[in-house]
């Protein structure tokens, strides 16, 4: 299971006033500590279509698992994309940026829906999006595509293809052809409208991606692959010369290179390999957006990440991933993933009976992965 929000790991600059938590939040049982319990700022962002639903539901997983492991959240909630347009007219705000750059760490849902396809691309949520990954400077996305064993027959590929998959896909987000110059739109010798891109990295934006992703595999199984197009792209070459040399310094993981045609294909027809790869999240579902229907598994297990590589707190993050499977195991799926034998819940009930597996405090090795 993919998940599906990005985690944007920020340095706190001052206090700020916590957004107060919901009324719905549920009682929560206080386990005493020896030592003051860690205290962190989180920035919410909903964001647009189902956003606001699977946000719910992290934030209270968060909620709980930090009173029972003794860290303390202060939440502030802020606007971005299509529901900060409708209210300011912009799709990222000043005080969204301003608060996120204030935080610990921010959770963001998803942003977009029909509603402003057809704006402007200043004015598209997406832009937002892209706007506060440069301005926090947020070069990588992780992205872990794990296939729980209760939902391997939900799978498009054949059991034996998908069953084990564990892969952790790390995605470049502020270099490349999304922010290069120069780019626009203009006309040609033969006088047609064309539109360009350009395509460019610095050294050190392809230092920083390599640096973390060696040290994300170091602490997996020990291997790596650089997917690139360096057959054809002057930057893809670059690419692949920095991951090169940067691999001498990591004797400890073997490094692998594919090209991105085959990387795709590869990664059909037999992902247990496990290469590297850059990912873009899902999208906000606006189609269901409100009725109860979406699934929050990745949304809770997004918050699993924050807590393992934002924050550090490896024990909580196990304990939310330990209870999602647990909940799996139990059998209970939205209509996405329900299959015949499983209970089909909404949203929110999905929501509850995570918060019983966290509270039960389920072991690794009771769950099936």
């Amino acid at each position: 299971m993919a998940t599906s929000l990005q985690l944007f790991q920020c340095k706190l600059a001052r206090p700020f006033r916590p957004f107060p938590l919901r009324r719905s939040t549920p009682p929560l049982s206080l386990r005493c500590c020896a030592s003051p319990p860690s205290s962190y700022s989180i920035t919410l962002i909903p964001g647009d279509g189902i956003g606001p639903e699977i946000i719910s539901v992290a934030k209270d997983v968060l909620v709980l698992v930090g009173s029972l492991e003794g860290i303390k959240f202060e939440f502030q909630e802020v606007l971005m994309g299509g529901a900060a347009l409708d209210a300011t007219g912009v799709p990222l705000p000043d005080d969204t940026l301003s608060a996120a750059k204030q935080s610990h760490a921010v959770l963001l849902g998803a942003v977009g829906g029909y509603k402003w396809d057809k704006n402007e691309k200043h004015l598209k949520p997406e832009t937002g999006l892209l706007q506060i990954r440069k301005e926090l400077g947020v070069f990588a996305n992780l992205r872990p595509a794990t296939v729980y064993s209760p939902l391997v027959d939900a799978s498009t590929l054949k059991r034996e293809v998908a069953e084990g998959v564990d892969i952790m896909l790390i995605r470049e987000l502020t270099g490349g052809i999304y922010f290069g110059e120069p780019r626009g739109f203009g006309t040609n010798e033969n006088g047609e409208e064309i539109g360009f891109n350009t395509e460019i990295y610095a050294t050190h934006e392809i230092d920083r991606i390599a640096h973390f992703a060696f040290k994300v595999a170091q602490k997996r199984c020990g291997k790596l692959c650089s997917v690139d197009k360096a057959n054809v792209l002057e930057a893809s070459m670059l690419w692949r010369k920095r991951f090169l040399a940067i691999a001498q310094e990591y004797p400890d993981v073997e490094l692998s290179h594919m090209y991105v045609d085959n990387a795709s294909m590869q990664l059909i027809r037999d992902p247990k390999q496990g290469p590297g790869l850059f990912e873009p999240i899902h999208g906000s579902a606006p189609d269901i957006a409100g009725q109860d229907k979406a699934n929050p598994f990745a949304t809770v297990l997004s918050a699993a990440m924050l807590l393992r590589y934002g924050l550090g707190e490896e024990k909580a993050a196990k304990r939310i991933e330990n209870a999602v499977v647990d909940t799996l195991n139990r059998g209970f799926r939205t209509g996405d993933i329900y299959s015949a034998g499983t209970k089909l819940v909404g949203c929110k009930q999905l929501g509850e009976e995570i918060l019983k597996s966290v509270e039960s405090n389920v072991h690794a090795g009771a769950a099936t992965v």
